[in-house]
């Protein structure tokens, strides 16, 4: 039978919550959203998505877990029986997250071997293409890129030893030697970044602010974007490592600390970037408006070509990046797997360490699917579609059943008791009325782009996502829980 795991301390808890807050948007999204949004006046609505969406929903989250002691599903089940099929729904797409996750962090477990002896060569969008990532041409789709679906494998048996061991033991204290590790590595590298030729120009050329582009609504969302996506809301991650800790911790204290240390890891991170395009605009004379980009292309094509003429620095540089990248990924995944293994093994009955091991074999066997000359263009569809169209609607409908159905007051005397700081009106007042008006109309907006622009392929493979969660959760939901007569 599964039994309710339990953080040894509050400081496990803030190491996982930072390793699932911190992860590859903090480092290859972040400063591409900074820069193509404002630059220096992107900064207004960032803190203020923060301090109206951040902060207010982890506390929700952190009351919601704390206070019922159990997984998603059987909360929302307490709650209502009918609203069992949401929480199902949620935790199959943030499985399915870690799903195409786990292949993100192959191709950076590639590029971490690769960078000992610059395998890469000079070509260095070609070597993605060709050896990790593949192309969207769908031709491509019949055989596998070998070192991804080694890694696949290999990652899979790593997050499997972690996740299936008692919480404590496994994700926190991974996370207790991988957060301080990853910061101490970000830290070097920022640091050195910031003292190349050039620096100052990519600095310069990140925060420049365009303050006109206030008045646009688009900055303003891209805003609570980054936050939803940066610190993982709303995807049972916090409320599920919030249902192990022990009684009178510091729940609002927690979150502060959690929000604050993912914002100044992806704000230093953004420096460190630019420095860098600013170093290799300097010397190879390309204007940096070429050189910038996001995720893959900006870790995976950009930052080799960099690497290539730095020199022997680039040598040190190149794996420490990679293991960086590599340290919050893993954190990351395990956040992103609990969700369905807590809410599983406490539906089933299931020991956690069974329940790992099944879940790890269907995640594997998914990410698998993943590795064919197609793996970028089929990674970068599913993660559209699960965030823009799943996670993000799912959110809203989370606020409107916490707040509407149970009553958010209720939560207030855990929040409150042991804080420092306290929460009332004004932090019921968003989670019942601002956050659902604003998830909602982020929701409308970012489906009608999503179907705007996409392709017949994509929308079958939307389709399939749909069709296979919504069959899933149906069934998880009509199966028996355990001890029930």
């Amino acid at each position: 039978m599964s039994e309710q795991a339990q953080w040894d301390s509050s400081l496990s808890f803030i190491f996982a919550m930072i390793g699932a807050a911190v992860g590859l948007g903090n480092i290859w999204r972040f400063s591409y959203v900074l820069y193509s949004n404002g630059g220096g006046s992107f900064f207004i609505p960032y803190f203020v998505a923060i301090a109206i969406m951040g902060v207010p929903f982890l506390i929700l989250e952190y009351g919601v877990g704390f206070s019922f002691k159990e997984s998603f599903s059987k909360i929302m089940r307490k709650i209502n029986p009918k609203f069992e099929v949401i929480a199902w729904i949620l935790v199959l797409f943030v499985f399915i997250v870690t799903i195409y996750y786990m292949v993100i962090l192959s191709w950076d477990l590639v590029y971490l071997l690769s960078s000992f002896t610059f395998h890469w060569g000079t070509d260095t969008a070609a070597y993605f293409v060709q050896s990790v990532g593949g192309s969207s041409n769908l031709s491509n789709a019949s055989f596998l890129l070998i070192p991804t679906t080694v890694g696949v494998l290999i990652l899979w048996v790593v997050l499997w030893v972690i996740s299936h061991r008692d919480v404590d033991k496994g994700i926190g204290m991974v996370s207790k030697l991988l957060i301080p590790a990853l910061f101490v590595i970000m830290g070097i590298i920022i640091v050195y970044a910031l003292t190349l030729p050039g620096a100052s120009l990519g600095i310069s050329t990140l925060l420049t602010p365009d303050w006109g582009m206030l008045l646009d609504i688009n900055i303003w969302l891209a805003a609570f974007a980054q936050i939803i996506f940066s610190l993982s809301m709303g995807q049972a991650i916090a409320l599920t490592y919030a249902s192990y800790l022990p009684e009178n911790s510091k729940l609002i204290d927690n979150v502060l600390i959690v929000v604050a240390s993912n914002s100044l890891f992806e704000i230093c991170t953004a420096f460190g970037v630019f420095s860098i395009l600013g170093y290799m605009s300097t010397t190879s004379g390309t204007p940096m408006v070429q050189l910038v980009t996001e995720g893959t292309g900006l870790v995976f094509i950009v930052f080799p070509m960099i690497f290539n003429i730095m020199g022997p620095i680039g040598r040190v540089l190149a794996p420490l990046l990679f293991l960086a990248i590599l340290f919050a990924g893993v954190t990351s995944a395990l956040g992103f797997f609990e969700p369905m293994l807590s809410s599983t093994s406490n539906k089933l009955g299931w020991s956690r360490k069974r329940t790992s091991t099944i879940l790890s074999i269907i995640g594997c066997a998914f990410s698998l699917l993943l590795t064919t000359g197609i793996s970028s263009y089929l990674v970068g569809i599913i993660d559209s579609f699960v965030n823009e169209f799943g996670i993000l609607i799912l959110i809203g409908i989370q606020c409107i059943i916490f707040a509407w159905f149970y009553g958010v007051e209720h939560f207030l005397p855990a929040l409150n008791e042991a804080s420092t700081f306290k929460v009332g009106k004004l932090w019921t007042f968003i989670i019942k009325y601002l956050l659902p008006l604003v998830l909602i109309v982020m929701w409308v907006i970012g489906i009608v782009k999503l179907f705007a622009t996409a392709k017949t392929f994509e929308i079958i493979i939307d389709l399939i996502i749909i069709v296979s969660v919504m069959v899933a959760a149906f069934v998880l939901t009509k199966v028996k829980p355990a001890g029930d007569g």
